[in-house]
């Protein structure tokens, strides 16, 4: 069953088009990937969904219930939450503030405190540095933090936005590794990444997003096998 539809989604920024009818959907429990060029409206699509952004068209449907009208922080109450490109953490906050602002939706004093420690397990350099200020962080760590932040509001899906962008290899595959650890617990994600290759590895399904429109979509073995996606996308 979907968890998430997008249906004919199109958005401008002023007189570009940056989004043409865009459709797809995300099951309960699935890794989905958009790959494409920088520029083709991949990070566009995720702000769409949690409504950073407005559409100019097309509906966001989310388990049955169609939220294309309401504001960011409904849709976080409702189970999605973002994790935006260039981690954009509060850097002159701690840690700990941080992790307590991504559960800003919630009330349960309790289960927000035991969730910081489940975090901290999750991500044991962020324990390490628990009242350090963000923005003296790696930009691995800072990665973490972004990750873990969105994890406090106990989302049904979340939106990944370039997780790897500017990490060293051996912090990529940590990151892949708390990616797949996320799936296996049940967290649906949806995934935007550059490294088409390692998404598409990590992924149930995947679709191709050019010049603002879908262009290609399939599991993501197939994509993985598809000769124009490696040609384009894959080296």
């Amino acid at each position: 069953m979907a968890l998430l539809e997008v249906e004919n989604l199109s958005v401008n920024y002023g007189g570009i088009q940056a989004l043409q009818s865009v459709s797809l959907s995300v099951d309960q429990g699935e890794i989905v990937t958009l790959i494409g060029a920088n520029g083709a409206g991949k990070s566009t699509t995720l702000r769409a969904i949690s409504r950073i952004v407005n559409a100019r068209q097309g509906r966001i449907i989310l388990d049955g219930k169609d939220v294309s009208r309401l504001p960011p922080h409904e849709i976080v109450r409702l189970g999605v939450a973002h994790c935006p490109e260039g981690r954009r953490v509060l850097t002159r906050q701690s840690v700990y503030d941080n992790l307590m602002l991504g559960a800003y939706v919630r009330n349960d004093t309790a289960g927000i405190k035991a969730d910081i420690e489940l975090q901290f397990k999750r991500f044991p350099r962020l324990e390490e540095r628990r009242n350090q200020l963000a923005g003296t962080l790696s930009g691995g760590e800072q990665q973490m933090l972004a990750i873990a932040r969105a994890l406090m509001s106990r989302p049904r899906l979340l939106l990944l936005d370039e997780p790897s962008l500017g990490l060293a290899p051996l912090i990529v595959r940590e990151i892949f590794k708390i990616i797949r650890e996320l799936h296996a617990e049940g967290v649906t994600i949806l995934l935007v990444e550059q490294n088409a290759n390692l998404a598409l590895q990590h992924a149930d399904r995947g679709y191709v997003l050019e010049a603002g429109n879908l262009t290609i979509s399939g599991k993501a073995s197939d994509l993985l096998n598809n000769d124009r996606v490696r040609k384009a996308y894959l080296g």
